[in-house]
């Protein structure tokens, strides 16, 4: 049996490592549950609660700039509030539609929020352009965490 869910754990860990890049899956959530089952099949005697709260915290950090980084991306161009609101609501709609509304969504979001407060499409298109880029350097940043993540796991367990 512990095979089987050893097993699980480093397709999680896989699958993750995945995710991190194909934003359908939640990559970074999938790492910390393939650790953290590793940790509960060895009965926590590698990996113990700080590390998991080591692991844990690099992991929320990694979640959280998924979220926010294409609006800082829209921010960093100079963008108007309604183009932040619109980045933002643009990743949360996009998440229903795959692939597509993920690399789509906050560039829509934001060129439609800037169109909205009275700025030129040119202006606009800059605005959704600078939000994409900063889906692409959040992207890099959950991928270093990713690896983080594991390396810290792999570090715990050959102590």
């Amino acid at each position: 049996m512990d095979a089987a869910l050893y097993l699980l754990a480093a397709v999680l860990i896989i699958a993750g490592l995945a995710g991190t890049i194909v934003p359908a899956l939640p990559g970074i959530p999938m790492i910390f549950g393939g650790i953290l089952l590793v940790a509960a099949v060895d009965q926590y005697k590698h990996v113990g609660l700080w590390w998991l709260i080591i692991i844990g915290v690099l992991g929320t950090v990694g979640v959280i700039v998924d979220f926010v980084a294409s609006s800082l991306g829209a921010k960093r161009v100079g963008a108007s509030r309604l183009a932040l609101w619109g980045a933002s609501l643009g990743t949360l709609i996009g998440m229903f539609f795959g692939l597509p509304g993920l690399v789509l969504g906050p560039f829509i979001g934001a060129l439609l929020g800037e169109l909205l407060a009275g700025h030129s499409v040119l202006r606009s298109a800059h605005v959704g352009i600078g939000t994409w880029l900063g889906l692409l350097f959040g992207t890099l940043i959950k991928l270093v965490i990713s690896f983080m993540m594991i390396g810290l796991f792999g570090f715990a367990m050959l102590l």
